[in-house]
């Protein structure tokens, strides 16, 4: 459920000629809320809204008629229902979904193993070499929205452009339910149409820089001076955007092996008895944890603790969140109360572990409750920073400055 603005007014045909014009950008209409409509499907024509229980959730997705009354992704559900009083609010199902993600996703693999999955619902494709066997590359698009309709009962919208960036955009401007080719001769044209917000990498802060000093389309930013642009947003980000915006992308499709969980394990040199040594540890491997899923851009629903005895007798204990997380002190909490709920075995721990499973792109969406400032996920990100100039040792949380005397080698996973 993007909230990158698109034109309304932006041309629904920009021409037929697919030459070069091998990569889709497929994106699912409405994911959430359709899946549910598959599963009940007396939803179907009713205005839905997909998100947390409670007036403390946030709003996950929405079906289009909803999202006209101006509700978005993140807001509070209190809010959404202020705005859509007579639309059906349902809780999120996340294993569901994920099941009908791989549906979609099985689909997109029979046409290319060129696949770069981005999200649960969307997805990059490189068609090249499968145009000998499938067809110019719009007929692949269409045929790509007829399956997913047919077989998973879905809706996918597919831009198609020579370059990812182009494509992102133009799935998002063919939605709802269509597909929308920019030729490569078009492609500077579609581009100086739009607000500068719909270049990927343009966020907040960055627009805010760019509107306050008037750029205000992609032709603006493309004509802008670079010297200025450089003071402006710096070298490395003023480049890449001013690349974007004359729709140069040298970006591939890549095709990731996502890692299925993140985790730390620490074997001791002698068998611990002492809990508050063991949870100290605990701490420690829940913000290291942390720190690496933050790095990968990832988020996990699932903690998991993993605790060998001095007799080898290994188990391991799991708990899911209300929603995911990439923050040390969520974590370290979760695996706190799974310790204390085992316990520390007669003779001892060998061997303790953080375990964060489940896990997802960061960039699918994080439900915050309202009581959440967001000051403990921003002072963790700082910590990152820091780190990254100074060295690990350079900053601690108070909690870990008295670290266990016991010696330990660490495992990550």
């Amino acid at each position: 459920m993007s909230k990158a603005p698109r034109l309304k007014s932006a041309k629904r045909d920009w021409g037929s000629d697919d030459t070069d014009c091998n990569i889709l950008h497929v994106d699912m209409d409405s994911f959430y809320a359709l899946v549910e409509v598959q599963i009940d499907p007396t939803l179907r024509g009713r205005p839905l809204i997909v998100g947390g229980r409670g007036n403390r959730g946030v709003v996950t997705s929405a079906t289009y008629d909803v999202r006209a009354l101006g509700v978005h992704a993140g807001m509070p559900i209190g809010r959404a229902r202020r705005l859509a009083p007579h639309a059906v609010v349902v809780p999120g199902r996340r294993d569901v979904y994920s099941k009908y993600s791989r549906r979609v996703m099985d689909i997109l693999h029979t046409v290319t193993p060129q696949v770069e999955k981005i999200s649960i619902d969307e997805a990059f494709l490189d068609v090249s070499g499968s145009i000998r066997r499938l067809g110019r590359p719009v007929s692949i698009g269409q045929m790509i929205r007829t399956r997913v309709r047919e077989e998973v009962g879905l809706i996918a919208s597919v831009g198609i452009s020579e370059v990812k960036s182009v494509a992102k955009i133009a799935s998002s401007h063919a939605k709802p339910d269509g597909l929308l080719l920019i030729p490569k001769a078009r492609t500077v044209d579609f581009l100086h149409c739009l607000p500068v917000g719909a270049l990927w990498g343009v966020g907040g802060r960055t627009g805010e820089i760019l509107e306050k000093n008037g750029i205000d389309t992609v032709a603006d930013l493309a004509h802008y001076p670079l010297t200025r642009l450089d003071k402006l947003l710096g070298v490395a980000s003023s480049r890449r955007l001013h690349d974007l915006a004359w729709g140069n992308d040298p970006r591939k499709v890549v095709v990731r092996t996502p890692e299925k969980s993140f985790g730390t394990e620490s074997t001791f040199a002698h068998d611990i008895t002492d809990a508050d040594a063991l949870e100290q540890v605990l701490l420690e491997q829940a913000h290291d944890t942390a720190r690496r899923l933050r790095k990968a851009g990832m988020v996990g629903w699932t903690v998991a603790i993993k605790v060998r005895a001095a007799d080898f007798h290994t188990v391991t204990r799991s708990v899911t969140l209300s929603g995911p997380t990439d923050v040390g002190i969520e974590i370290a909490h979760a695996a706190r109360d799974l310790f204390r709920a085992y316990g520390v075995p007669s003779k001892g721990v060998r061997l303790i572990g953080v375990r964060v499973e489940n896990v997802q792109n960061r960039s699918e969406g994080v439900a915050v409750a309202l009581d959440d400032d967001g000051r403990i996920s921003s002072t963790e990100r700082t910590m990152d920073a820091v780190h990254k100039k100074f060295g690990m040792d350079s900053l601690r949380p108070a909690s870990l400055i008295k670290r266990t005397e016991n010696e330990a080698d660490g495992n990550h996973g």
